[in-house]
């Protein structure tokens, strides 16, 4: 097996988890690429929601052509463009794509869409990790390695904190949130639309993956959520990085979870508290519904340590 195809499968079994609550991260098997479906579902105006298997794809689609956000797996690429055909709007190609961030289930189908004359765009950070791989991880028991991508999957326009895409006749901007989800993260904002694009700063499958190693912290999540909502009309659309079509309210609720699940593990790591002693005390207990197949409470425990703590965890031994 390929390490491109290892790397693309193993986001996948993570989207097959996040999608199904079920372990199938653990799963030693390709995909069956051919049973995904693209669903498209309208959002408002010309802005419309396609899920298939990874993460949510917001797409605006006009007589411009089209902006996609995110693109999922590369084995799915054709589907998402025949998906958007079958919408019967445009005839013209996908311009430009905007990566909310590097990991695979967001990032993989940069290469065809690439090929087929795409432009890509990221922030910085977002070519600095495809280029250069690495591990992906909360800094413990979750652990993902990433093979440097080919040169085809690399973002053509990079920006450091913003970047405003003019076409369809809406002001397409994404807007960097350091040190969330990971370091190279971007909510994507359609004014004009009232819809937003959260990436995986958002999630709807319950405790998030916040990837530590790749520079992602639950201080950054919270103040991703808590700015972003700031600046966003009470009836906005938020398309979360993945589950169903969301609110403000289901936004408040996630970044609720998150204050006061971060506040009970510093309390404990202020009170000189182990990991071990952590998990063995089950402190996340009050939060047992947001636990996943993909998070349960013990790696969200290990997610907040390491996050709170300042340490990604590979050298961090607990009696």
């Amino acid at each position: 097996m390929s390490s491109k195809l290892r790397t693309c499968m193993v986001y996948a079994m993570i989207g097959v988890a996040l999608l199904c609550g079920q372990a199938a991260v653990a799963q030693e098997r390709t995909p069956d690429w051919s049973k995904v479906q693209i669903k498209a579902t309208k959002v408002s105006g010309n802005i419309y929601m396609l899920e298939g298997q990874g993460g949510n794809i917001a797409a605006s689609v006009g007589e411009d052509g089209i902006v996609i956000v995110d693109d999922q797996f590369a084995p799915l690429a054709e589907k998402i463009q025949a998906a958007l055909k079958e919408l019967k709007i445009t005839d013209k190609p996908v311009r430009f794509v905007i990566n909310t961030h590097y990991h695979g289930d967001h990032s993989g189908g940069n290469a065809p869409f690439s090929n087929a004359g795409s432009t890509v765009i990221a922030q910085d950070n977002v070519r600095k990790r495809l280029e250069t791989g690495g591990i992906a991880g909360n800094g413990g028991s979750m652990k993902i390695e990433n093979k440097p991508a080919e040169k085809a999957a690399l973002p053509i326009i990079t920006f450091e904190h913003d970047v405003t895409v003019h076409l369809n006749g809406e002001d397409i901007r994404a807007l960097h949130f350091p040190s969330g989800h990971t370091d190279g993260d971007s909510i994507i904002f359609f004014p004009k639309n009232n819809i937003v694009h959260m990436g995986d700063d958002f999630v709807r499958y319950g405790f998030p993956f916040i990837d530590v190693a790749s520079g992602g912290s639950v201080q950054g999540m919270i103040d991703a959520m808590e700015k972003a909502t700031a600046q966003l009309p009470a009836d906005v659309k938020v398309i979360p990085g993945h589950g169903a079509l969301s609110n403000l309210d289901d936004v408040r609720a996630f970044t609720k979870m998150l204050k006061e699940t971060s506040s009970t593990v510093q309390k404990a790591i202020d009170g000189h508290k182990t990991l071990d002693q952590m998990k063995q005390e089950k402190i996340l207990a009050p939060w047992e519904k947001w636990k996943n197949g993909f998070v349960n409470e013990d790696a969200f425990i290990e997610t907040l340590y390491n996050s709170l703590t300042g340490h990604k965890g590979e050298f961090m031994k607990h009696n």
